[in-house]
C-alpha cells in the first residue's frame, strides 16, 4: 500500500513539473533565437588598429530623421525630426516615454543606420567616419550603468587603456569619486563584483564619470543619468556632471526637468516629433505648452511628497 502511495505521489509530481518544464524550452528556445539573430547580424566595422583620432569640434544637425525599428517597420519612432546644436552647448531632450528620446541618442552613436534623413556632425555626414574614430569622440553616461568585474582602477581605466595612475586618480577626483574610493582597504584595486554590485547607485555613476572624464570626449550623452538616484546621491553625481559638460557638446535625456533648466536648448518630443523647442524660460512662458505641463506636473508630485 505505502509503495502505490509512494508511487502515485511521484507520478503526479512529475507530471505537475511538465509545465515548468515546457516554459523552460520555451525560453531557451526564445534565448537560442536571439543569440542567433545576433550571429546573424552584420557585423561592426571596427579598427583596432588606429592610431591618431580625428578630434570633432562637436556640431551636430538632424536634417528631417525619420527611423523604424528593423522588428518593428509599420511604426516609425521619429518622424522628420530637425534640430541643430552648436559646439560646447547642453541640448537637452524631453518628453513622455516611447517619444523617442534613447532613439536619438542612439542614432547619434551609430547603433543603427537611417531609413531617410540626414545627421552631421561638423558639416560631415556622420556615416562617412570611420566607426572607431567616431565614437572615440564620444562618451554616454547611461541611468543604468555597464560596470566589468574588475578593479576599480580598471573600469576607470577603459574610457582610456593607457591611462597613467596619476591620470586615473585625477579624473576619479573630479568626478567626486576619490573620497569613498580611497576609504575602501584596496583602495582603486577594490573589486566592484560583477556589474558593480558592490557600489551603490551614486558610486556606480560616478565611477562612469570618471571613466567619460578621461576618454575626454567631445560629444557627451547623458542618458537619465540622475533619475534612480537618492538626494544627496544625485547632488554629488550632478556636481561631476556639470564639471565633465564644460566645454563639451552635451546631448541630455532627463526626465527630472530641474536638472536641465541652464540648457542652451531644450528639444521636446511627443510621438517622434519636435513638439517644441526653445530654453527653460521660452518653453515655461508657452500657455498651453507641453514643458510647462510636464513641469507643473513634476512640481506638483515634489510639492505632495514633502514632509
Amino acid at each position: 500500500m505505502m509503495s502505490f502511495l509512494f508511487y502515485t505521489v511521484f507520478v503526479a509530481a512529475s507530471i505537475g513539473g511538465i509545465a515548468e518544464q515546457v516554459a523552460s524550452i520555451q525560453r531557451a528556445l526564445g534565448a537560442t533565437e536571439r543569440v542567433m539573430d545576433i550571429i546573424d547580424g552584420n557585423i561592426e566595422k571596427i579598427n583596432l588598429t588606429h592610431k591618431n583620432t580625428e578630434r570633432v569640434s562637436g556640431n551636430i544637425a538632424f536634417d528631417k530623421v525619420s527611423f523604424f525599428y528593423p522588428s518593428r517597420p509599420d511604426f516609425k519612432v521619429l518622424k522628420e525630426v530637425s534640430f541643430t546644436v552648436n559646439s560646447g552647448e547642453m541640448l537637452a531632450l524631453v518628453g513622455p516615454s516611447g517619444s523617442g528620446k534613447s532613439t536619438i541618442a542612439s542614432l547619434l552613436l551609430r547603433f543603427y543606420e537611417l531609413q531617410s534623413g540626414k545627421i552631421s556632425i561638423d558639416g560631415k555626414d556622420i556615416s562617412s567616419y570611420d566607426l572607431t574614430e567616431y565614437r572615440n569622440n564620444m562618451a554616454i553616461v547611461p541611468q543604468d550603468v555597464l560596470l566589468f568585474g574588475g578593479t576599480i582602477k580598471e573600469n576607470i581605466a577603459y574610457g582610456k587603456l593607457n591611462a597613467t595612475d596619476a591620470e586615473i586618480v585625477e579624473a576619479a577626483r573630479q568626478a567626486n569619486a576619490f573620497d569613498f574610493i580611497d576609504s575602501f582597504p584596496d583602495k582603486f584595486e577594490t573589486k566592484v563584483g560583477e556589474r558593480g554590485i558592490q557600489l551603490s547607485g551614486g558610486q556606480r555613476q560616478r565611477i562612469a564619470i570618471a571613466r567619460a572624464i578621461l576618454k575626454n570626449p567631445s560629444i557627451l550623452i547623458l542618458d537619465e543619468a540622475t533619475s534612480s538616484l537618492d538626494s544627496e546621491s544625485e547632488r554629488l553625481v550632478q556636481e561631476a556632471l556639470d564639471k565633465l559638460m564644460q566645454g563639451r557638446t552635451s546631448i541630455v535625456i532627463a526626465h527630472r526637468l530641474s536638472t536641465i533648466r541652464n540648457a542652451n536648448k531644450i528639444i521636446v518630443l511627443e510621438n517622434g516629433t519636435v513638439r517644441e523647442s526653445g530654453t527653460h524660460a521660452e518653453l515655461s512662458a508657452l500657455p498651453d505648452g507641453l514643458y510647462r505641463s510636464l513641469s507643473r506636473l513634476q512640481f506638483d508630485v515634489l510639492s505632495s511628497t514633502k514632509i
